[in-house]
């Protein structure tokens, strides 16, 4: 059936007009039509068929005008994709048979642009996935260059009216405004209807007698509301709209009472006028919205601040290993430049784009794809920033510099997101569902008790309810309290994933630690060579195995012999692997290498570091490695709360030291494989405790992601396991018991964030009910309680940061 809406003129005819099924525009004289169904234009049509066919209509479900209008769009060459030098800038990642790439698309508005977004897997089977942020009005895409090109998949989003946004000025930089353009249309409409509408609005305020000049008055009264128009269904429509999809989705949402109020205003305003029993509260209303979008805006800038704070200025603690005239310096990634040559060793992260030189490389690109097959890559072929070296040592030439932004989105993927949520986020949720269910009861029983009395203040008392007791202020204590914690701990290089983590290092029951480069140090101690006076040439030999490896104990002994004979250089090692918990492995000139335990090597010795080499044992290591300074503290911190345990894969000659430190014997378990790692912390939590896990990200990544909160020790090296929860630099070890402390203060904020909102919540609705607040007043009140619980998050976190001297 075709699409037509009534339209009355001069009172005496109908027309019917045809509206556009996908952008619900007026068709006006160009109809276009597809069965009995009606389109604005060809563009929209065309849409609605590539819809059809792939049975995605539920996109008219979420919203019957979800759709753009393509009338008099003309379609756009997209030839400059098939430039294999344009596609290398725009790509995050490519192998033959995958790719990513992300788009700013502004046109993303409601939940229909998500869920069209999200399902483009429908449309052509080389698209795998895709996700939007639709804070960020972003697309990251992953598809297969076999089946579907880049171009191809651009053409598709510009036939749905989702160009994306492409700058050709610098490729490289595909940031977004602070603020949309579109929202400042709407605030400067806003502050423009206010000061008219009041400026209209003065025979009012200065009690002129009507019936003077009633000509004036009713001018100035229709005036009003032609002003009212684009204040209301422009400049408000975010509200307007936030409320019905709630509705529509069976949730009270905190734009409901809002657009409940602004909607009463209006409504009220047009019978007075047109019925000339009054002068409205369109001035009101305007004040409302003003200070709504006044009040927005503020968040936004200020939410904005602390975003931008975690994405650009705080670096994650790792660094790389950057070479110049053949010497390794350790420098912070966002000092590396374009052009800059680094080596990456076993199992570190590759920080940025670049040309492989030499080393044979082998890349996990799991970290990118979600897929573990290693990639192996050719001299002079590109690698990409995220992928994970899997083998030795490799050198590798930059041609981007660090994108810190890109690590954090892929800190954050779904692939490393972990199933349990924070309590508190859900509290949250509840308490503005709730919040707004009984403010509804309250202002409709206002309602009720005022009309029989006096409708002005009936109306008026209604209103200011809708408005003063807006929950925003519950909805806005998180993650301002918590944004502004996690921008003051990645100041101290404490780093968290987001802000649910500091719930969970508040809440944990149980706590499983490494022992070797978490609770001790490999810079500092001693080590000591035990067996026959080795040769120059076999010191080579050693230091070509382990300077490939990033392991506390391989660096320890590179360093030992670095220092002992700073004049010898590597040589070539051929099939070097590393086996987790045992030791490390390769061919150095046609001799078969062995480094690790007595296990590996197959020697009756227990304790050292042993060096076999073909089938004979050369010696072993003797390595003391102190534990770091705050490690006693540390350990009773946790012994207080929570059940402890110490999980380590080397054997157990620190144990007699470590024993004075926990209760039993059973809380120390030694040579334990990854595994086994694992194996314990799901135990754990078959017992229903929640499990605090601290490692050094090397050999216990997988129980890191089974953890509910996993934090990694890292020093000096780039050392980025993405299943961590929280990244913690070394040398702030000592400070770890004040960083958990500072995250229970933390929550203990929000708390009294919500505590401080139910006052003036209280206070604000007693003046309400009786009357005695205008909801002009009440809009100005309304963002004014945001504001003040922003400034009170921001002030009062800053405050306990500095008694506890972290600022």
């Amino acid at each position: 059936m075709a699409n037509f809406k009534k339209t009355n003129y001069n009172n005496t005819s109908t027309v019917l007009e045809a509206s556009c099924l996908h952008c619900g525009e007026n068709c006006d004289d160009h109809i276009v039509y597809l069965e009995e169904k009606t389109f604005c234009c060809d563009g929209c049509k065309t849409v609605y068929e590539i819809l059809h066919e792939n049975d995605m209509c539920n996109y008219y479900e979420l919203d019957q005008q979800a759709g753009f209008s393509l009338k008099g769009k003309k379609q756009l060459q997209f030839a400059y994709l098939d430039d294999e030098q344009v596609i290398e800038q725009l790509l995050d990642f490519q192998s033959p048979t995958m790719a990513s790439v992300h788009f700013l698309l502004p046109q993303i508005h409601c939940s229909s642009c998500i869920w069209l977004l999200e399902n483009l897997y429908q449309f052509n089977e080389g698209i795998t996935k895709s996700r939007v942020s639709f804070l960020k009005k972003e697309i990251h895409i992953q598809y297969d260059p076999q089946i579907i090109s880049l171009r191809q998949i651009v053409e598709l989003l510009d036939s749905i009216a989702y160009t994306p946004a492409i700058s050709f000025n610098d490729l490289e930089k595909k940031e977004i405004p602070l603020i949309e353009r579109s929202f400042f249309y709407k605030l400067g409409i806003a502050g423009f209807a206010f000061g008219n509408i009041m400026l209209l609005s003065f025979p009012e305020y200065l009690g002129l007698e009507k019936s003077v000049d009633p000509f004036f008055f009713q001018l100035f009264g229709y005036l009003n509301i032609v002003l009212s128009l684009p204040l209301v269904f422009y400049s408000a429509q975010d509200y307007l709209k936030s409320a019905w999809i709630g509705l529509r989705k069976r949730h009270l949402n905190i734009d409901v009472p809002i657009s409940l109020g602004i909607l009463t205003l209006f409504g009220r305003s047009l019978f007075e006028i047109l019925s000339q029993g009054g002068a409205g509260y369109l001035d009101s209303l305007a004040g409302l919205i003003f200070f709504l979008l006044i009040g927005k805006w503020f968040q936004k800038k200020t939410y904005h601040k602390l975003s931008f704070d975690r994405d650009y200025k705080s670096y994650f603690p790792i660094a790389a290993n950057k070479l110049e005239n053949g010497k390794e310096t350790n420098i912070t990634l966002d000092k590396l430049e374009k052009g800059d040559i680094i080596r990456v060793r076993h199992h570190e992260i590759i920080p940025a784009d670049g040309i492989l030189l030499s080393g044979k490389a082998a890349i996990d690109y799991s970290f990118v794809t979600g897929e573990s097959n290693l990639i192996e890559v050719e001299n002079q072929d590109k690698i990409f920033a995220g992928g994970r070296q899997m083998k030795q040592a490799i050198d590798i030439q930059l041609t981007k510099k660090v994108a810190q932004s890109y690590l954090t989105q892929l800190w954050n993927d779904d692939t490393f997101q972990k199933e349990n949520n924070s309590d508190t986020s859900e509290l949250a949720d509840r308490v503005g569902k709730y919040f707004t269910l009984s403010i509804l009861v309250i202002a409709f029983s206002t309602l009720l008790y005022w009309l029989p009395i006096d409708m002005s203040i009936a109306i008026n008392a209604f209103t200011a309810v809708l408005i003063i007791a807006c929950p925003c202020a519950v909805a806005l204590a998180i993650p301002f309290i918590f944004g502004n914690a996690i921008r003051i701990l990645g100041k101290k290089e404490f780093y968290l994933k987001n802000t649910a983590v500091i719930e969970k290092l508040a809440n944990f029951t149980a706590v499983v630690v490494d022992k070797t480069g978490t609770l001790t140090s490999r810079k500092k101690g001693q080590i000591q060579f035990v067996g026959k006076p080795l040769s120059i040439q076999q010191w080579k030999t050693i230091l070509s195995i382990t300077n490939h490896s990033n392991h506390p104990i391989s660096k320890k002994i590179s360093d030992y012999i670095q220092e002992k004979h700073p004049e010898i250089n590597e040589k070539e090692v051929a099939d070097w692997q590393e086996h987790l918990g045992q030791g490390i492995e390769g061919w150095v000139e046609e001799q078969f290498v062995q480094i690790g335990s007595a296990n590996f090597v197959n020697t009756d010795a227990h304790n050292g570091v042993f060096i076999k080499v073909n089938a004979d044992i050369w010696g072993y290591f003797l390595l003391d490695n102190p534990f770091r300074k705050g490690f006693k503290q540390l350990i009773q911190f946790f012994k207080k709360s929570a059940e402890l345990h110490l999980l380590s894969g080397d054997n157990d000659h620190q144990k007699e030291a470590l024993l004075p430190y926990f209760n039993s014997d059973q809380q120390l378990h030694f040579y334990q494989s990854p595994k086994d790692k694992l194996t314990f912390v799901k135990q754990l939590q078959e017992k229903e405790h929640k499990v605090l896990m601290l490692g050094d990200g090397l050999n216990d990544a997988g129980a890191l992601k089974q953890s509910n909160v996993g934090v990694v020790i890292t020093e000096n090296t780039n050392n980025f396991t993405p299943a961590s929860d929280a990244i913690l630099h070394a040398k702030h070890f000592d400070q770890l018991t004040t960083y958990f402390e500072f995250a229970r203060k933390s929550i203990r904020l929000v708390y009294l964030a919500y505590g401080f909102a139910l006052i003036y919540n209280f206070i604000g609705l007693s003046f309400a009910v009786q009357g005695l607040l205008s909801p002009i007043i009440a809009a100005i009140l309304m963002p004014a309680s945001s504001i003040s619980i922003v400034l009170f998050g921001i002030l009062a976190s800053n405050m306990v940061a500095r008694k506890m001297q972290l600022l």
